[in-house]
């Protein structure tokens, strides 16, 4: 009985996983056919004849690298921008004591259960304000730090004993010293679980880009997607070419930190 559960589980799994994964090895295919190909009935699961001409038009023509070298550039400084703050502040919260510091962080909680889209307005109109709409501030300023990143710091950091940075301030070391030679190493599994978080949301985030970016050179890849899909909405090989370069560097990156991604959430839920 207890092989026949066995059995089950993992034909489920596989199940799962193959469904999981049919849809992205077949985006791959139709990216490397010959225009047109695709769209026959019944459509090929394999390209005839395997062709990059897609991602050769995606650079030559529709400017994809230009947006492509955005989203790296965006997806590094906006991960390790809200790392600083969400990691300094975050410890903050956690250890050092200053007036206010607990009805602070409740207010913070609060803001929680506020959706992300209602704040767009007044936050557009801030930005506006200084001068920042159609520039990567724009991206920039408002993801410096969240409230989701500084309880997750937070909550793993109140799991470092108060004895050990009282030894390192006997031992002379400033706050700044404590903060950097002590708490970002201990925090590490966590501090790669968030940069994974940020690095993904960052790179897969189209709402907020297509409000603030009006300048198609200062296109993120998502956005650059969308605004090619309109021009190109019979051209399925060219448009799938163009999401496996929207989708491959996340995936790349996520396969390469899982390691580190599920060892700081298992940690988290076990000191948290």
């Amino acid at each position: 009985m207890r092989g026949l559960a066995g059995l089950l589980v993992n034909g489920l799994l596989i199940g799962g996983a193959t469904i999981t994964v049919l849809p992205l090895v077949w985006m791959v295919s139709v990216s490397l056919m010959s225009p047109g190909e695709a769209s026959t009935f019944p459509p090929p699961l394999l390209p005839g004849h395997v062709t990059f001409a897609n991602y050769r038009e995606l650079f030559a023509h529709a400017g994809m690298g230009r947006n492509l070298v955005n989203s790296v550039v965006l997806t590094i400084a906006v991960t390790l921008v809200s790392l600083l703050f969400n990691v300094a502040a975050g410890y903050a919260f956690a250890k050092l004591r200053f007036a206010g510091r607990d009805r602070i962080f409740k207010i913070l909680l609060g803001a929680l259960v506020i959706p992300a889209q209602v704040a767009m307005v007044p936050l557009f109109l801030l930005l506006k304000h200084l001068g920042l709409v159609n520039t990567y501030g724009g991206v920039l300023v408002p993801a410096m730090a969240s409230v989701f990143g500084i309880f997750v710091v937070r909550q793993y950091a109140l799991s470092v004993p108060d004895e050990l940075l009282e030894a390192a301030r006997i031992d002379g070391a400033n706050e700044f010293r404590i903060f950097r030679s002590v708490i970002v190493p201990v925090l590490r599994p966590i501090v790669v679980t968030l940069a994974v978080f940020t690095s993904l949301g960052t790179w897969n985030d189209f709402m907020w880009p297509l409000i603030v970016l009006n300048d198609s050179e200062l296109y993120t890849l998502p956005v650059a997607l969308a605004s090619l899909s309109r021009e190109h909405v019979q051209d399925n090989e060219l448009m799938m070419a163009a999401s496996v370069l929207t989708t491959l560097p996340v995936l790349v990156v996520f396969l390469v930190l899982q390691r580190y991604y599920i060892q700081g959430l298992m940690l988290g839920s076990v000191k948290g």
